[in-house]
């Protein structure tokens, strides 16, 4: 069974910056201190490229923004980059630098956040993928970092009676690549969490959580608000081996922080 991580890190309560993305595009200094009076102490980072850099920011700088604000950054998200090809910060092209920006920035986990259209295709190209994979996660394992990989539901379309979730999840090292269990996706894909946990012990560090509404459209929704039984997922934290978790929710009804707070509410009174 894998080490109760979770138990030590319950005191973080995440957020991904994706679900206030405008905002950190306007002023990311002020987004990040509205974001810590909501009672977030931890983010997640949605967006980095070579020219980007971490919001517009070197490394030191935006340490210093979120040790202002009491917040870690212990995960980001990156792109594989083969389908965009000029961009650099991508796991196929400046990945070197993007290990060591985020290395500075005391970033444990580096997340591939999703395959394009292009990326995707056939068993074969995703064990192509895999392999990627396992080259980053060498880079990343030198600097101390570990490498994840965040799923949405295309993973869980059957190809040849094969999923291509289970085809990274078997083509990659498994201490090299890990997953970022993105929750909501997993019902929308029909998919139970818990029976992955006990499948792979240990390998699902990091959780997206976001729910899913009671609608026939499965919208995102507040956390606490829709059908997910977080409260049942949260006691296989250690099956998993969760370290951190961060709340998401990809559209908003409105307002985004009305929504975020919601959430953060929920989790800090049921969930954690």
């Amino acid at each position: 069974m894998a080490p109760n991580l979770f138990a030590r890190n319950k005191k973080y309560v995440g957020l991904q910056l994706y679900t206030v993305r405008d905002a950190m595009t306007k002023d990311p200094v002020a987004t990040l201190s509205r974001v810590a009076k909501v009672g977030f102490n931890s983010v997640e980072g949605a967006t980095y490229t070579g020219s980007q850099k971490f919001y517009g920011m070197e490394p030191a700088e935006f340490t210093k923004v979120l040790k202002d604000n009491g917040l870690i950054m212990p995960s980001a998200h990156y792109m594989l980059g083969e389908g965009m090809p000029a961009t650099k910060g991508t796991i196929i092209n400046g990945w070197q630098k993007a290990v060591d920006d985020a290395a500075a920035v005391g970033v444990k986990y580096m997340v591939c956040a999703y395959l394009l259209d292009s990326e995707r295709g056939t068993l074969s190209h995703y064990k192509e993928t895999a392999a990627k994979l396992n080259k980053a996660g060498e880079i990343c394992k030198k600097a101390g970092i570990q490498l994840c990989y965040h799923n949405h539901d295309f993973e869980f379309i059957k190809q040849d009676g094969k999923l291509p979730y289970e085809m990274l999840l078997n083509n990659t090292d498994e201490k090299l690549v890990k997953m970022e269990m993105d929750i909501y996706w997993m019902y929308r894909a029909k998919q139970d969490p818990i029976t992955l946990f006990n499948r792979y012990p240990g390998r699902f560090p990091l959780w997206h959580v976001k729910d899913m509404d009671n609608t026939p459209k499965q919208m995102f929704t507040e956390v606490g608000n829709g059908v997910i039984p977080f409260k049942s997922i949260f006691k296989h934290a250690n099956e998993a081996g969760l370290e951190y978790f961060f709340n998401e929710q990809d559209i908003c009804p409105g307002d985004p922080f009305d929504s975020i707070t919601k959430s953060y509410n929920y989790i800090k009174t049921n969930l954690v």
